[in-house]
């Protein structure tokens, strides 16, 4: 078993050789190595997740204290899905000694923070991402993190939308799957600081959800998902703590189980120490989910988990659709609406990240000082157009981020409607493009523009584009409907008065014919296109209209 941090999935760097000749490695990075024993296994033979949480919350902490120079105590876990997913952050591996097989368990995400010293508060040093693939990382944190400042206002949403069953025939009362315990935080379960193990916290409410999920489907159950765990307070040894479960809900092949932890010492009052929700699923002989009995949820505090348990469930579904879809599954285009509205903004956004991270271009012409390249991957077709302008950066952002304006430089753009103006930094438009050859339809597209400004010195601005679908705006007969996966402009500041301008697109069925000829050396309309996309910048840095698209 390994536990590191690193992810097939994202772009791989070439060897980054320092100065003195050594191969660059993260100085963070943190490897960790353990022999699955029987006493680290469960009823079927298997590793427990209680015990792949301490050793995932033990590798994550020595690396933020690499970071940090200090003690770390842990803040909070990000959604930790134990099935191969994307991300960096704890990557957990197995190894088979005597075949050499080896296959991955789960990633998560973790934040920690710095403990106070005598001297106060610990100011931690900047984090300087030096290749392109910590690059990537390090600006999808960012967008994790607006993620988790969101999350509880979703929740509320769909709570507002959402009407309780109400009835439960043959349904398995909540108060049967109630579960309570204490344990004793000892020595062995405690740091040098003597706070308690994030990862024994984890350990210690996994195993008591486990036992609510049992008694719910009377059977052994499987964890599949664990909702973000949040610290909210530190606990020592000689606390008790009281750990309490209880099955919020359950759908027709999984249940969520609510566990929070609470300290006390003595005779003092409880102390709140952390939440999760749980997501347990029941394997039959041929591992495929079984069937759960329906859930009566309590009559009073019951029925806000109960509900509540249905709108994370949405979140997850969201996600998983959402965050994890692959490029080649089709439909491109996804439902939009204000309950997914982050998750497909942080999907448009790190999408393009993605693609600007890429280091295997290739330069298929350039003239006037605009290039263009082309990069061909899992027989997915990328190009990117790049050039550089003497407008600000800023500007230019603020410029290129109303696409209603588009039209003025690029031909492609014959009309550009606002839809949605969903908040600040994501909008909804129809854009709707010529016909590619006389006697066809044109096309028209539901595009969602998230826009970001840079997250750090050094960041570049970000206008990321992609295709979702509203009820408002269904295909018409003088249209046909195009779709977008990943495009958009990423805008790099060169100095207070050059900017680098580099526009991503990956080459879908429906934006394939208005660049084909270009990518093939049969016309020129890209650079024709964005000598006048660069007279547009010049032509408007200084009006009004420089205003992001909510200012207008």
């Amino acid at each position: 078993m390994a536990s590191e941090g690193t992810d097939e999935n994202t772009p791989q760097d070439p060897l980054f050789i320092l100065e003195n000749g050594e191969v660059y490695r993260n100085p963070t990075e943190v490897k960790m190595s353990q022999i699955v024993l029987p006493c680290h296994a469960n009823h079927c033979g298997e590793l427990s997740a209680g015990q792949l949480l301490k050793w995932m919350d033990s590798t994550a902490c020595l690396s933020a204290e690499r970071h940090a120079g200090c003690s770390c105590i842990t803040a909070s876990v990000d959604d930790i899905h134990f099935e191969l997913i994307k991300g960096v952050g704890i990557l957990v591996t197995c190894e088979d000694l005597y075949t050499d097989r080896q296959w991955k368990v789960c990633h998560a995400f973790a934040t920690f923070v710095a403990r106070r010293t005598e001297a106060g508060k610990v100011q931690l040093k900047q984090v300087i991402p030096r290749t392109q693939m910590e690059q990537m990382e390090y600006s999808l944190a960012a967008e994790r993190r607006r993620m988790r400042l969101i999350h509880a206002e979703i929740i509320t949403d769909l709570l507002t939308q959402r009407r309780l069953r109400n009835t439960y025939q043959d349904a398995v009362p909540a108060e049967r799957t109630r579960v309570e315990s204490v344990e004793l935080v000892l020595p062995p379960h405690a740091n040098h600081q003597v706070s308690t193990f994030g990862g024994q916290i984890m350990a210690w409410m996994e195993n008591v959800a486990t036992i609510a999920a049992s008694r719910l489907c009377n059977a052994h159950p499987t964890l599949r998902t664990i909702d973000m765990f949040h610290f909210r307070g530190p606990s020592h040894i000689g606390d008790r703590l009281v750990l309490k479960a209880i099955v919020n809900n359950a759908f027709k092949n999984s249940m969520e189980v609510g566990v929070c932890a609470e300290a006390y010492q003595g005779g003092e009052p409880l102390r709140h120490i952390n939440s999760a929700f749980m997501t347990f699923e029941v394997l039959d002989s041929d591992r495929k989910p079984r069937t759960l009995p329906r859930l009566r949820p309590e009559p009073v505090d019951g029925k806000r988990r109960y509900q509540e348990a249905i709108a994370r469930k949405k979140i997850r579904l969201d996600r998983k659709y959402i965050i994890s879809c692959k490029q080649t599954e089709v439909p491109l285009s996804v439902p939009w609406d204000p309950s997914n509205q982050m998750y497909l903004s942080y999907n448009n956004v790190s999408a393009l990240k993605l693609m600007d991270a890429r280091n295997n271009w290739v330069l298929t012409s350039e003239k006037n000082k605009v290039s263009l390249y082309t990069l061909e991957e899992n027989q997915v077709l990328c190009f990117k157009v790049e050039m550089h302008v003497s407008i600000p950066a800023e500007q230019t952002f603020h410029l290129l981020s109303d696409l209603r304006r588009r039209k003025e430089w690029d031909r492609h753009y014959e009309e550009c409607e606002l839809i949605n103006q969903a908040d600040e930094e994501d909008t909804l438009y129809r854009v709707a493009t010529p016909s590619v050859s006389k006697g066809s339809k044109g096309q028209d597209f539901i595009l969602l523009a998230s826009r970001r400004k840079p997250c750090d010195a050094g960041d570049p601005y970000l206008i990321a584009l992609r295709s979702v679908t509203l009820p408002t705006h269904p295909p018409t007969e003088d249209y046909t409907r195009g779709e977008v996966l990943c495009a958009g402009f990423s805008i790099w500041e060169e100095s207070c008065t050059v900017t680098k301008i580099t526009y991503y697109n990956q080459a879908t069925p429906g934006v394939l014919p208005y660049i084909s000829t270009d990518i093939a050396g049969l016309s020129s309309s890209f650079y024709c296109a964005f000598s006048a996309c660069s007279h547009f910048l010049e032509a408007n840095k200084d009006s009004l209209a420089a205003l992001p698209p909510s200012a207008l």
